[in-house]
């Protein structure tokens, strides 16, 4: 008998005080405004944070010495409502695209100026044994990367 370990995903609710639109395209175009610049994996400082607007997109981080950081890519581009991006590293925070998580951000109106987003970084368990120990470092991350976007879209109104 094979024992499954499901590891649970990661899960965030966020509300901003912008329209749809405006909360998806601050999140997804302006990445760069709002992503914290301790975040990344580049050997140089991080310059600038992209995902590139269309399905098949790539998302990476510029560093200051021209030098690019990949994080993954778009699978899933429906502006204002869905994004959903492959996370591809392995438990050592190693870019690699055989290894894919995803990160699926929803966008839901609450009125004309409010937006309740879904955050869900999910298949964790694809990463095999360390998947767990991953999770709990990741989440940590999130918080501190969605809290950044939060006090951006407070400060965009």
């Amino acid at each position: 008998m094979t024992l499954t370990v499901t590891v649970a995903p990661i899960r965030k609710t966020l509300h901003v005080n912008l329209p749809q639109a405006q909360a998806f395209d601050l999140f997804a175009k302006g990445t760069d405004r709002w992503w914290p610049r301790t975040h990344h994996i580049g050997a140089s400082p991080m310059k600038a944070a992209v995902i590139e607007p269309f399905a098949g997109g790539r998302w990476y981080h510029r560093c200051e010495d021209g030098s690019e950081s990949n994080f993954g890519h778009v699978l899933v581009w429906q502006a204002p409502e869905r994004l959903t991006l492959a996370w591809e590293f392995d438990c050592d925070f190693h870019y690699d695209p055989e290894f894919v998580t995803e990160v699926d951000v929803q966008f839901v109106a609450e009125g004309a100026e409010r937006t309740r987003i879904e955050f869900e970084h999910r298949n964790i368990d694809r990463l095999g044994d360390g998947a767990e120990t991953f999770r709990s470092k990741v989440d940590g991350g999130w918080a501190t990367v969605l809290d950044s976007f939060v006090k951006s879209a407070e400060s965009a109104r």
